[in-house]
């Protein structure tokens, strides 16, 4: 049977070569983010111009994402994965060396292109190489560069663009990505169900139209706020380009039999609750792992490095936890493990809603860690039960599409926060206003007060009343965004504990038992 195909290498051996990859490659998705101001200065560019590096490698990402398990079944897993490694560590090397901003967009989109097929890739890599009832532990060392890359990522990316040049951000990739590359030569192979099978159709139309579809939708989500959303026609055009595109690809991908991104999965009904519950994690991860740190730098002050720092003792939780939800996924039914996950989460995000503007750095720390408590019992649990159901020679397209739907969640998540935060501050900062006349007695002994201080201090008597004023008018800003923040905050915990009830579609399953 194709199921009791074993590798002939440690499995642990395989598991940190491949984590190995992993980590390079989530850590390029965050540690150019503090560097875009520098890049932007070094080239002669303007820092929204600079943008586009994060976005051309987020949309090169996006597309080759669901196409890997299609390509792994094409060319071979093993091909295609040191296909993506090779590509990954030469495109970071020329990325820093490039010459100028386009050189380096073109060079970012070649790298999210290698970089998009190495997560599926090494999820089905290990759902392969582990039996069913050690998936769990394995699960959890890859879930530890997942993590921990993008928590660590803001403060080396600060540190290094601060103490060296933004080059080195690309140029520490070259070393890991070759030593990843001959380890993974050495001792990856493909089981029989996963190797290169001749003759399959190329699903043209069905890559044509998912290309389409998740680069204009990638576009969307990132410009969208920005762009003022549908206030720009391009915006609009691009929605109703992505809409069009997706539903043709769903129509049509439904219908082939060797579909570029296998929708019949969603059959499975194990599979199709992973698929929700993982774009619901990415939503509350990705748009808290964002906000936070803006939060800290724009109201707080925070520099770069110390927001960064901050996201730091929330990996090294989740680090200490995942090995511990490994040991008791084999020994306690997945779902209630969700279900804890979910109900933390949730409960966290509340408690994050005493969000101040005079927080300290330790209880927002805090703040972080007690949410990855709850995100430490989602990720495993989620990809593992994913499996559960699915023939092995289908691994590939499940770990595409598991992978697709945290990124997209992540994307709209993203999108959704930032928008949110904007709209909800011109509605709080209108309604603060409104409390802000002389005709309101602690307004105006607030800007008596103010002004005598600022009288104190040198300003002239007809100044004083206009300085305080605008010193006030800031503060009601700055009170406007925390409560926009705090909006946002909670709707994350209400979506959190909103997922709480698909647990209980998922099939119930003896911790341990094989899960073909």
């Amino acid at each position: 049977m194709t199921g009791e195909w074993r590798p002939r290498h440690n499995p642990w051996a395989i598991a940190m070569t491949v984590t190995l990859a992993t980590f390079m490659e989530v850590l390029d998705t965050s540690v150019a983010n503090v560097s875009l101001p520098h890049i932007a200065g070094s080239l002669s560019a303007d820092v929204d111009s600079s943008t586009w590096i994060l976005t051309s490698y987020l949309m090169a990402n996006a597309i080759v994402l669901p196409l890997s398990g299609w390509l792994s079944q094409l060319v071979g897993r093993k091909r295609f994965y040191l296909s993506c490694v090779a590509i990954f560590t030469t495109s970071s090397f020329l990325c820093g060396l490039a010459p100028n901003l386009t050189t380096l967009i073109i060079l970012r989109i070649v790298q999210g292109a290698g970089g998009g097929g190495l997560q599926p890739s090494e999820q089905s890599i290990l759902a392969d190489t582990f039996p069913p009832e050690k998936r769990g532990m394995a699960f959890a060392v890859y879930g530890m560069a997942v993590v921990l890359a993008p928590a660590i990522g803001p403060t080396l990316g600060g540190f290094i663009t601060d103490n060296a040049s933004w080059r080195w951000i690309f140029f520490i990739n070259v070393p890991v990505g070759i030593v990843a590359l001959i380890l993974s030569s050495r001792i990856l192979e493909d089981p029989p169900y996963a190797q290169a099978r001749r003759g399959i159709p190329i699903d043209d139309i069905g890559v044509g139209l998912l290309v389409t579809g998740m680069a204009a939708l990638q576009f969307v989500l990132d410009k969208g706020q920005r762009e003022d959303w549908f206030g720009s026609p391009l915006i609009a055009w691009l929605t109703v380009l992505c809409v069009v595109a997706l539903i043709a690809l769903v129509i049509w991908e439904w219908r082939q039999s060797h579909p570029v991104l296998d929708l019949h999965l969603l059959r499975a009904r194990n599979f199709a609750v992973s698929f929700a519950m993982m774009f619901l994690l990415g939503m509350v991860l990705y748009a808290t792992t964002v906000l936070l740190p803006v939060f800290v730098q724009v109201l707080l002050g925070y520099t770069a490095e110390r927001a960064g720092m901050l996201l730091s003792p929330g990996g090294l939780v989740v680090i200490l936890l995942l090995p511990l939800v490994g040991r008791l996924l084999g020994k306690i039914d997945a779902r209630w493990l969700i279900a804890f996950g979910f109900l933390a989460t949730g409960a966290s995000l509340f408690h994050m809603t005493a969000l101040t503007l005079h927080i300290d750095f330790a209880t927002l720390v805090y703040y972080r860690m007690y949410q990855s408590v709850g995100l430490a019992f989602l990720f495993v649990p989620i990809n593992t039960v994913s499996y559960v159901g699915i023939a092995p020679e289908k691994n590939n397209h499940v770990s595409a599409m598991i992978n697709m739907a945290r990124n997209i969640g992540g994307s709209i998540g993203i999108a959704f926060g930032t928008t949110l935060i904007a709209r909800r501050t011109q509605i709080h900062q209108s309604r603060l206003v409104d409390y802000a006349t002389r005709y309101r007695g602690a307004f105006r002994g607030a800007l008596d007060h103010l002004s005598a201080l600022l009288g104190a201090r040198g300003i002239s008597p007809p100044d004083a009343p206009h300085r305080a004023l605008a010193l006030l008018y800031g503060q009601i800003g700055q009170q406007s965004a925390v409560l926009a923040y705090i909006d946002v905050i909670w709707l994350l915990g209400v979506i959190a504990l909103a997922a709480l009830p698909l647990v209980f579609l998922l099939r119930r399953s003896k911790p341990g038992a094989p899960m073909h």
